[in-house]
């Protein structure tokens, strides 16, 4: 039997990288809005600019990705709950998959100078911040891993009614989208960018999930 002071030990290792992982795909996930503020005003340069630096980003959540990897390997047998911490990440780096494919559409419609209506850029732009909305109470969810179920529980809430308030909007938006006078390569891209918006909403819920199911083992 292994000292409890070793077990917490392996635990405070295991979700010290998962967060740090999480920072990363927060810091990528924030430059969506900037991106699709871009977007509403066609400062095409800082979109390209904020596209590099979304790629670069990948490769961080990438690379923390794989470092949880090798920590749970590491930690080996020690810590029984090693799936659901990968579970947790892989989740997460979801998220990060999405955002680089949201900001290569809304690059390549600006390229191409398709036309897209003021009032969907907008209403584009609030679906952007409200998707980033449910990242953030998902980090904040998983920084009070360490202080007990009931904890991760109040804030796991809080990420469920932020994908509820994307949803909404996401609803309004997709029919407006459909019934406004759009290049249909734009229509096409476009409606990507929703979906994935929405999926990364939705992904940030099912880690929040996870996150509760980490904090009954802590």
């Amino acid at each position: 039997m292994l000292p409890a002071e070793t077990e917490e030990r392996v635990k405070r290792r295991a979700i010290n990288v998962c967060q740090e992982h999480l920072r990363k795909v927060q810091d990528l996930t924030r430059k969506i809005p900037q991106i699709v503020d871009c977007f509403g005003k066609n400062d095409k340069e800082k979109a390209r600019q904020l596209f590099s630096e979304i790629r670069a980003d990948r490769e961080e959540v990438d690379k923390a990705r794989r470092l949880v990897s090798q920590e749970l390997a590491e930690i080996g047998a020690i810590l029984l709950s090693r799936e659901d911490f990968l579970r947790f990440t892989n989740l997460t780096s979801e998220i990060a998959d999405f955002s680089e494919g949201i900001a290569f559409r809304m690059v390549e419609i600006m390229e191409h100078n398709w036309n897209v209506p003021n009032d969907i850029k907008k209403d584009l732009l609030k679906l952007s911040e409200a998707t980033f909305e449910v990242v953030l109470r998902l980090r904040e969810t998983m920084m009070v891993l360490s202080y007990g179920s009931t904890k991760v529980m109040e804030k796991a809430k809080d990420v469920e009614a932020a994908e509820r308030a994307v949803d909404e909007i996401y609803r309004e938006l997709e029919i407006k989208t459909l019934t406004g006078k759009l290049d249909l390569p734009a229509l096409i891209l476009l409606r990507d960018v929703l979906q994935l918006l929405e999926d990364s909403a939705d992904k940030a819920e099912d880690a929040a999930d996870a996150a509760r199911i980490l904090s009954l083992i802590m």
